[in-house]
């Protein structure tokens, strides 16, 4: 008989416990409708010096002891052999990179940290264009034609846009406008505005 009081006294205890437990646990959960931090937007900083140039009348160069720009502090730098945001070729008078993004996130937009020798030449649009299936076209996804005219030191973002990066290819170009070929444009660092896929 004690041993049978001894076992219900023990088995009380522990529906105790695990009630206890139960009810902590559901005190401190999560709410349904607070999004979990791995939802929040995050910016991934990309390589910025290795930017192309759209043709001819564009030259990217770098050098780690002065850009020229500025405090000198490095970057890529752009300069043109002709005035205008026109390459030699016709076409627009750009840098440009292929990127890429990690699976599972959205492109939700670029920032771009940059600094102007002069405030007469600028990046006068931000590009995001993605590769199709077959990949004889490119779609525009982002066109930015804000001119980014403050001399800085500073970073931008680009208006929002949302790609799916997995369905093709991304390419990001800027567009460079230049009113002397003497001015230089630095661009010190380049992210992407990244959102985790629904």
């Amino acid at each position: 008989m004690r041993r049978h009081n001894a076992l219900h006294s023990m088995s009380a205890v522990i529906l105790g416990v695990i009630a206890t437990c139960l009810l902590v646990n559901s005190a401190f959960a999560e709410p349904k409708n607070i999004r979990h931090p791995k939802s929040r937007p995050i910016i991934m900083w990309i390589d910025p010096l290795d930017f192309l140039p759209g043709d001819s009348s564009v030259n990217t160069s770098y050098n780690a002891v002065s850009s020229g720009v500025g405090s000198g502090l490095s970057g890529l730098i752009i300069q043109s052999t002709t005035t205008g945001d026109t390459g030699s070729s016709g076409g627009n008078k750009v840098v440009e990179k292929g990127i890429q993004v990690p699976p599972g996130y959205l492109l939700k937009g670029v920032r771009v940290c940059y600094e102007l020798a002069n405030a007469r030449s600028f990046i006068t649009q931000i590009r995001l264009a993605q590769v199709q299936n077959p990949p004889s076209s490119a779609t525009v996804l982002l066109d930015d034609a804000t001119d980014q005219t403050n001399a800085g030191p500073l970073c931008v973002n680009s208006q929002a846009t949302s790609i799916d990066p997995g369905i093709g290819g991304v390419l990001l170009s800027f567009r460079v406008n230049f009113a002397d070929t003497s001015d230089r444009i630095v661009v010190r660092a380049v992210g992407l505005n990244l959102e985790p896929k629904p």
